[in-house]
């Protein structure tokens, strides 16, 4: 019998318990580690040092100094497709254009991106996760452009189904993990702001 992967993902806050306060002992045991943006780089070495597990991330529309001082020991899957173990992981950086800031799209770019990624996807035949940081269009967003999730991602959940779709942007702060998950189909759209472990069976 093969064990379930657990994922921490993190996102738009630090989360004391993961930092200042370090203690493992409250997440148990971690197989990955999955950032959906908007987090200090600093913060990202830190858990993919202490955990001892790969961190993939995709960066948020507020992650400026991630050009000049990216996460050390951390992957970067914007715009890639990439696997752990046998799970196939999709990573979609930034937020609606709202001021021209960096990490921005209007929703024609995210839909070219989205385009240019489809002989990728056809060829590993599709992907179990997402990660991003803004979410779909009408799903946990809300109606100030810079809050606006991409119609573009429904049309990816719709096509192509993955299990899970994870992301941050939008702060909230929940009761119980339930309210961070809307079922849309087969896919669970998860918002991770803070902190979220994903037990992936």
């Amino acid at each position: 019998m093969t064990r379930g992967l657990r994922i921490l993902c993190v996102s738009d806050v630090v989360v004391p318990e993961l930092y200042y306060e370090f203690n493992p002992l409250l997440f148990g045991r971690i197989d990955l580690l999955i950032s959906c943006g908007d987090l200090p780089p600093e913060y990202l070495t830190f858990l993919s040092g202490s955990f001892g597990v790969p961190l993939l991330y995709i960066q948020g529309n507020h992650d400026i100094r991630y050009q000049t001082k990216p996460p050390a020991g951390c992957r970067d899957i914007h715009g890639h497709l990439v696997r752990h173990g046998s799970h196939r992981i999709l990573g979609l950086s930034g937020s609606r254009w709202y001021n021209g800031g960096p990490n921005q799209y209007t929703e024609r770019q995210m839909r070219k991106l989205l385009w240019g990624l489809q002989p990728k996807i056809w060829w590993n035949k599709g992907f179990d996760i997402v990660i991003t940081h803004a979410p779909p269009r009408h799903i946990h967003d809300a109606e100030d452009l810079c809050h606006r999730g991409f119609k573009s991602y429904r049309s990816l959940i719709k096509w192509y189904r993955p299990r899970y779709f994870l992301h941050g942007h939008i702060h909230k702060h929940f009761e119980n993990n339930d309210q961070r998950i809307t079922r849309i189909g087969e896919t669970k759209v998860i918002n991770c702001f803070g902190s979220y472990i994903l037990k992936v069976e």
